[in-house]
């Protein structure tokens, strides 16, 4: 009897409403903003015999643009893990003026239009750009090579790795570093043996959004790809083209693929994270 009163005043005390209402809201809103689009992405294909399927997904200009998207969006997460560390660490442990400008502008890319970042980063990065006439000088073309892609997929990827990365170390007792410096380790034993532990689950959840992102992106990258057939083009213009086309079919076989492997890379990131988790527990 007491522990049904107990049971009864911790339900009525919740702010939120009891879970019925609350999971019964939760699962209409993921199942007509997530579930029902990717279940139509199966519905346009049922039309599609798995010959057809195959043929679309394997194309030599697709398989062409799988490899520009995947490499450069690999190179672009790593930079952005690497630098993102850098920025959540002046963010967090430094104090000078203007951070609340720097901590706010690392959230420009997800305001400014993508549209707008693409054009912005093709000027200043073509060969009469401010940057990309530099290099032009020595040789060096950045705007409609995968360089420029790369940078492009690293503008709207670094707020990720950030976001994920600060947090975890605003919460990180820098006595253990102070008690580590005190005991003679050095600075970089110091990162690799307390720091990185603690930060390397989010590092991983960072470099997966940032990937997935980069993979996904279509305006950013656009303008500064130049879009050369087998050199340049990345899978999110090959699929625009077959919408161009109003072949729907053959657009909704290579987005299929992309949201396969978007599953892939999550599940392989979270079985990495639970891992170390397990580790740091245990």
């Amino acid at each position: 009897m007491f522990s049904l009163k107990m049971h009864f005043k911790k339900q009525s005390n919740s702010v939120i409403p009891g879970f019925g209402l609350s999971m019964g809201i939760t699962v209409t809103m993921l199942s007509l903003i997530v579930l029902i689009p990717l279940f139509s992405v199966f519905l346009i294909l049922s039309d599609s015999t798995f010959r057809e399927f195959w043929q679309v997904v394997t194309d030599r200009q697709t398989i062409a643009a799988y490899k520009v998207s995947l490499s450069c969006s690999a190179i672009a997460a790593v930079i952005n893990v690497v630098f993102g560390i850098l920025l959540a660490w002046i963010l967090t442990r430094y104090k000078f003026p203007l951070r609340r400008v720097l901590d706010g502008l690392i959230e420009l890319p997800f305001a400014l239009p993508t549209a707008v970042a693409g054009i912005a980063l093709t000027t200043l990065y073509s060969g009469e750009g401010w940057i990309g006439g530099l290099f032009a000088k020595a040789g060096i073309e950045i705007s409609y090579t995968r360089i420029g892609i790369t940078i492009a997929m690293i503008f709207i990827g670094i707020p990720f790795v950030v976001r994920s990365i600060q947090p975890v170390l605003e919460k990180l007792d820098p006595q253990y570093e102070e008690a580590a410096s005190a005991l003679g380790a050095s600075r970089s034993r110091i990162f690799f043996k307390v720091v990185l532990p603690e930060i390397l689950p989010a590092a991983l959840a960072g470099f997966g959004l940032a990937f997935a992102r980069s993979m996904g992106e279509y305006g950013s990258v656009v303008f500064i790809a130049g879009n050369i057939p087998y050199e340049t083009q990345i899978v999110p213009l090959i699929i625009m083209n077959k919408l161009e086309q109003f072949n729907y079919p053959a657009a909704t076989s290579i987005a299929l693929v992309m949201v396969i492997f978007a599953f892939v890379l999550l599940f392989i990131i979270n079985l990495i994270q639970a891992q170390i988790n397990k580790i740091a527990r245990g």
